[in-house]
């Protein structure tokens, strides 16, 4: 295991999820972020169920800059209620791992 996640939430078009991951980025929350799509979703919503297509974004970060991500993502985002997960990353190269350490690292 290590101290590293990979955080998800979606955004309805590509220029929101870029602007979303370009924060992040920008402010050392995640180290980078891949944005995949469209994809579709087929979920429960409000009571009711539904698909759609999404672009789906991918971030890296530490377990302890985690909290100041999820914040910075449910304050930027254009939804009122986003999903936003975080998995571990249990295993990776030591560079990768390495490089997601140095890039969120505080000042």
């Amino acid at each position: 295991m290590t101290d590293c996640v990979q955080v998800s939430t979606a955004t309805a078009t590509r220029d929101e999820a870029v602007a979303l991951a370009g924060g992040a980025v920008q402010q050392r929350l995640a180290a980078g972020a891949q944005i995949v799509g469209p994809v579709v979703s087929v979920f429960w919503h409000l009571g009711e169920y539904g698909t759609g297509e999404e672009w789906q974004l991918l971030l890296k970060t530490t377990a302890e800059r985690y909290a100041e991500l999820e914040t910075h993502l449910l304050e930027q985002h254009p939804w009122d209620n986003p999903e936003v997960c975080a998995v571990p990353i249990v295993g990776g190269a030591d560079g990768c791992l390495d490089w997601i350490r140095k890039s969120v690292a505080r000042p």
